[in-house]
C-alpha cells in the first residue's frame, strides 16, 4: 500500500509564514550529527601524571580512550537523506531511455506535467522526464513555500515558465552536469530533443529585466559578507557566454583537450607529456617569460618619453611595457584557443544557486546530488510495493526568510572551518586562530538560538516533533561550529574555557546528540588532569586535595554520561574504562566501586586459516605504475588492502574470495552463515523495527514511495522514538523475536516490500534459527539492534565480514576475515568492541598461504 496524505497537526504552524533552506549542491558528508565523533584534541591519558602545581607547566593529556573522528575523514560523496530513503531502482541513461520510449505518446496531445506523471507519458522533443522533475521540484516548492523567495526571484521563475521546451531543456541537462564549467556549443548537439540548439542557447543568454531589490543586506554571524555570485542585479541571464565572461588564460586554458593543448604547446615550446603538466607549463610561461612573436612589440623611445618619470623595475626593465606586453601575450592565447573551442556556454551563477536553493527545500536535505532529481520520479513509475504510513509535508521548515538565509551563511561558514581544519593539511597557528574568531563571533547567537528553540521545544512541537525540522535552523550548524571551536581552544591550551564551552554543549539537549559521549569523555579527561590547577581553590585544599577533589568530580560526569539516554552505547565502554580507573585512584572502597564484570570486553579470538593463494603476475600497465613507488617486486596482492584470490579447498575446489574460502573452513567445522558485511545485520533490524521505522513522526515522509524515514540517517531517528524503540528492546530480551520475523514475513515477503536493510532472499529459516541460536544471549541481539538504532548511517559498516551460527550449540559468532595485507579500521574495531562487550563470540581470521599458486 501506498502513503495516504493527511492534513499537518496545528501544533506545527502549518499554515503560519514557516520556511526552508538553501545551501551547497553537493556537501561532502556532513553526517556530523550523527557521527562517530572522537575529538582530534583529545589526547592519551594513560600514563601522565602531572608534577607540578604550576598551569603552564601542566603536561598535555592524550586521551587513550580516544580512536578517531569521523569529522576528520576527507569527504565523500553519499547519498541523500531522500535518495537513501527511495527503494533502490536503476537510474542510469539506458534505464531512462528505455522507459521512456516504452511511454512515448503516439499523439503530440499536451496533457500537462501532472498528467505525463500520472499517465506515465513522454514525448521525444515535447517532453521529458528531465524536464517534468525540475518543474515538479520548483512547483511543488512555489504551492506552500514561496514565501521563501522575494519579489525578483520569484520573477526569475515566472521567466522560467516563459522559456521554451527546448530552453529548458537544454538547462536542465546542463543543470545535471558539471554545472561550474564551460560546456562548447558545438559538442551540445547530441542532445536530441534540441531541433535548433542555436536558438536555445540564445533564449538562455537572453538578458531579462528583474525588479529593483529594497531589502537591506542580511548580515549573519561569522560571514563577512555573502559570496557576490549569489546576488541578482538589474539584469540577469539564466546563461553566460564566453565572448563576454572568459577573460582570463586560465579559464580559457581549462577548455583544452590534449590534442588541442599540444597543438598550441608546440607552437609556444611548451614542456610536458600530460594535460596537467602543459597546462602549468602554458601558465608559467604566460607569467614568467615573453610570449610568442611580442618580445619586439616594445616602442622605440623619444627624447620626450625618456623626461617621463616611468616605473623601472630592478633590472631596468619599464614596468608598463612589461604589463603590456603580458596583457598582449594572454591575449594572443586567449583568441587561439577560443578560436580553436568555438563559443561556450555556462549556467549563470546567480540563476543557478537559486534553482540549488528550490532542490534544497524540495528535498529536505543539506545536500542532494545529480540523481536526486530523476530518483523520485523513477521510484513515483516503478512497479514497487511500500509500506503503509503517513505522508507529512509540512510547510514549516523556516519560520522566516530572514531565517533561510542565515542557515545558508551558516553553512558556508561551516564549509569555510571544514577547509581549513580538515582538508588543507594541519593547520597552522594562525588558521587555527581564524576558527576560533569565527567561534567567539557565532557563540552569542548560538546562545540565542538555542534559548528559542528549547522554548519551541517546550511548548509548540509535539514530542519528537521537533527533532527532524531542528537539522534546518542556523543552531544545529552553530552547535557544529561551536563543537570545532572548543577543540580549538583545547589546541591553544586554553583548557578552563574548553571546559566552559563542554559544560554548555551537555547542558542542552536539542542538538548533535551523536556527540554527547565525546563531550562527557573530553569533559572528564579536563577535570581529571587539567581543572585542579585551573579553577579557584574555594576551599584552601593542598595541591592533592584539589586533585582528588575534581577527580571525584571527574568520576561524577562520568557516571552523568552512562546515565544520559542520549548518549550512545558506542561510548559506554570508554566512560567506564575511565570510571574504573578513577574509583581506584581515589581507593573508593570495594564495596562502593561500580562492577562493570557484565560488560567487560573479552578479546577476540585468533585462528589462522590456511588455504592455497592463486597469485597473478603484474601486468605491464601494474609494473610501471610501481616502477617509482618500490624498489621491491611486487605481486597482484602485495599491495596493502588488495583483494587476494584463494581456491576453495573444502567445497568444489574452483577459485573464490578471502572471505569465501574462511567460510568454506567454518562449515566444515558445523557452523552455518553468510559473508554479508552488515547484510544480516541490517536484515534482522529491518524485520524487528520495521514497524516503528514507519510509525508516524511529522516531516520524516515526504513522499509516498520511501522505504524509510528521513531521519533513520540522522541522530533524530532515536530520539523521535524513544519509547518505542525500548519498548521493543525489552520484547527481544524477553524472546518475541521469532514472532516478530514471522510476523513481517507472513505480511509482507509475498509482496516483496520495500523496507530500507530487508534482504528478501534470506531465507526464513535461516532467520529464525539465527534467532533461536540468540536464546542464551537475547541482550546481545537487542545491543546490537540499538546501535543500529542510534547510528544507522555510520554503524552500517565496519560490521565483521562473516556471520555464523552454530545449531547444535546454539551460539551465534562474527568473524573478521584478514589477509596478510589487511589491518582492522577504526570502524571495525569499533564494533569488535560492541560485540564483545554484548557478549558475542567474535574471531579474527587470519588467511595464511600454505601454498601459492602462480598463474
Amino acid at each position: 500500500m501506498r502513503g495516504r496524505l493527511v492534513p499537518h497537526p496545528a501544533t506545527t504552524n502549518f499554515d503560519e509564514g514557516f520556511e526552508t533552506p538553501t545551501a551547497k549542491r553537493l556537501k561532502s558528508l556532513d553526517s556530523t550529527d550523527s557521527s562517530y565523533s572522537r575529538d582530534v584534541s583529545v589526547e592519551d591519558d594513560s600514563d601522565v601524571k602531572p608534577t607540578s602545581s604550576d598551569k603552564d607547566q601542566i603536561k598535555e593529556i592524550r586521551d587513550s580512550e580516544a580512536e578517531s573522528d569521523d569529522d576528520n575523514q576527507p569527504p565523500r560523496v553519499s547519498q541523500t537523506e531522500l535518495e537513501s530513503a527511495l527503494p533502490p531502482i536503476k537510474t542510469d541513461k539506458e534505464a531512462i531511455a528505455e522507459y521512456e520510449a516504452a511511454r512515448a505518446a503516439e499523439s503530440a496531445e499536451d496533457i500537462g506535467l501532472q498528467g505525463r506523471l500520472g499517465q506515465r507519458k513522454w514525448i521525444r522533443g515535447k517532453s521529458s522526464i528531465y524536464v517534468d522533475a525540475f518543474n515538479l521540484a520548483l512547483e511543488t516548492v512555489l504551492e506552500d513555500e514561496s514565501h521563501l523567495f522575494d519579489e525578483a526571484e520569484l520573477e526569475v521563475f515566472q521567466q522560467w515558465r516563459n522559456l521554451s521546451y527546448e530552453g529548458q531543456y537544454l538547462y536542465v541537462r546542463l543543470f545535471l552536469r558539471k554545472t561550474a564549467a564551460w560546456h562548447r556549443i558545438n559538442r551540445l548537439g547530441y542532445y536530441g530533443d534540441i531541433g535548433d540548439m542555436s536558438a536555445a542557447v540564445e533564449e538562455l543568454l537572453k538578458p531579462r529585466p528583474l525588479p529593483e531589490i529594497t531589502a537591506v543586506r542580511q548580515e549573519n554571524p561569522g560571514e563577512v559578507e555573502p559570496p557576490k555570485d549569489m546576488i541578482f542585479g538589474q539584469r540577469f541571464t539564466f546563461a553566460d557566454g564566453s565572448q563576454e565572461h572568459i577573460n582570463t588564460l586560465e579559464e580559457a586554458s581549462s577548455l583544452l583537450m590534449l590534442d588541442e593543448l599540444k597543438d598550441i604547446a608546440k607552437d609556444a615550446k611548451l614542456q610536458g607529456k600530460t594535460k596537467r603538466e602543459l597546462l602549468q607549463s602554458l601558465r608559467r610561461t604566460s607569467s614568467k617569460q615573453s610570449g610568442i612573436g611580442f618580445a619586439s612589440l616594445k616602442r622605440s623611445e623619444t627624447d620626450e618619453s625618456i623626461k617621463l618619470d616611468r616605473p623601472i623595475d630592478e633590472n631596468g626593465n619599464n614596468i608598463q611595457d612589461f604589463e603590456t606586453c603580458n596583457a598582449n601575450r594572454d591575449t594572443h592565447y586567449l583568441r587561439s584557443i577560443l578560436s580553436s573551442t568555438g563559443p561556450c556556454i555556462r549556467l549563470s551563477s546567480p540563476s543557478l544557486k537559486l534553482f540549488e536553493r528550490v532542490h534544497l527545500v524540495f528535498y529536505r536535505s543539506t545536500e542532494w546530488t545529480e540523481k536526486s532529481l530523476t530518483t523520485i520520479i523513477l521510484a513515483r513509475i516503478s512497479r514497487r510495493n511500500f509500506p503503509s504510513y503517513i505522508v507529512s509535508r509540512s510547510a514549516n521548515i523556516f519560520p522566516s526568510r530572514s531565517a533561510l538565509l542565515e542557515f545558508e551563511a551558516s553553512i558556508r561558514t561551516q564549509f569555510r572551518i571544514d577547509n581549513i581544519l580538515e582538508f588543507n593539511g594541519t593547520p597552522k597557528t594562525k588558521d587555527l586562530q581564524v576558527v576560533k574568531d569565527i567561534f567567539e563571533e557565532v557563540y552569542p547567537r548560538w546562545c540565542v538560538l538555542l534559548e528559542e528553540e528549547q522554548r519551541k521545544e517546550d511548548r509548540v512541537y509535539e514530542s519528537g516533533e521537533g527533532a527532524y525540522l531542528r537539522r534546518f535552523s542556523p543552531a544545529w550548524v552553530y552547535t557544529r561550529i561551536v563543537h570545532k571551536g572548543t577543540a580549538v581552544l583545547g589546541r591553544f591550551k586554553e583548557h578552563k574555557r574548553e571546559h566552559e564551552m563542554l559544560t554548555e554543549l551537555l547542558e542542552q539537549h536539542l542538538f548533535h546528540a551523536a556527540r554527547r559521549g565525546a563531550w562527557y569523555q573530553r569533559k572528564a579527561l579536563l577535570e581529571e588532569h587539567y581543572m585542579w590547577a585551573l579553577a579557584p581553590d574555594k576551599g584552601g585544599l593542598s595541591e592533592e586535595g584539589r586533585k582528588k577533589h575534581w577527580k571525584r568530580i571527574a568520576l561524577c560526569t562520568c557516571e552523568d554520561g552512562l546515565q544520559d539516554r542520549d548518549c550512545h552505547l558506542i561510548y559506554h565502554y570508554d566512560l567506564q574504562k575511565r570510571i574504573t580507573k578513577l574509583e581506584k585512584q581515589l581507593k573508593v572502597p570495594k564495596r562502593q566501586q561500580h562492577d562493570f564484570l557484565h560488560v567487560r570486553l573479552t578479546k577476540p579470538t585468533e585462528r589462522s586459516i590456511a588455504g592455497i593463494r592463486i597469485e597473478r603476475a603484474l601486468t605491464p600497465a601494474q609494473r610501471n605504475g610501481r616502477r617509482n613507488s618500490s624498489p621491491h617486486p611486487a605481486s597482484s596482492s602485495g599491495r596493502r588492502g588488495a583483494k587476494t584470490s584463494w581456491i576453495d579447498e573444502n567445497e568444489n575446489g574452483g577459485e573464490c574470495s578471502v572471505e569465501a574460502m574462511c567460510l568454506s573452513h567454518y562449515r566444515s567445522e558445523g557452523w552455518r552463515g553468510y559473508h554479508s558485511e552488515g547484510g544480516i545485520v541490517r536484515t534482522l533490524f529491518g524485520y524487528l523495527f520495521g514497524d516503528i521505522m514507519f510509525t508516524y513522526v511529522p516531516n520524516v515522509f515526504q513522499t509516498e514511495y520511501q522505504s524509510c524515514p528521513l531521519d533513520l540517517f540522522t541522530d533524530a531517528f532515536y530520539p523521535s522514538r524513544l519509547s518505542e524503540i525500548n519498548r521493543r528492546l525489552v520484547e527481544i530480551g524477553n524472546g518475541a523475536a521469532a514472532d516478530l520475523i514471522r510476523a513481517v514475513w507472513d505480511r509482507e515477503h509475498e509482496r516483496q516490500t520495500c523496507i530500507v536493510g530487508i534482504d528478501w532472499t534470506f531465507a526464513l529459516d535461516d532467520l529464525l534459527d539465527i534467532v533461536a541460536c540468540f536464546e542464551t544471549n537475547r541482550e546481545g541481539l537487542a545491543t546490537i539492534c540499538k546501535v543500529m538504532a542510534q547510528e544507522y548511517q555510520q554503524r552500517g559498516g565496519g560490521i565483521p565480514d562473516l556471520f555464523l551460527w552454530h545449531r547444535d550449540a546454539k551460539e551465534v559468532m562474527f568473524a573478521e576475515v584478514k589477509s596478510e595485507n589487511d589491518r582492522l579500521s577504526d570502524t571495525q574495531r569499533l564494533w569488535i568492541h560492541v560485540l564483545t562487550a554484548a557478549g558475542i563470540r567474535v574471531e579474527l581470521a587470519n588467511a595464511v598461504a600454505s601454498k601459492v599458486r602462480h598463474v
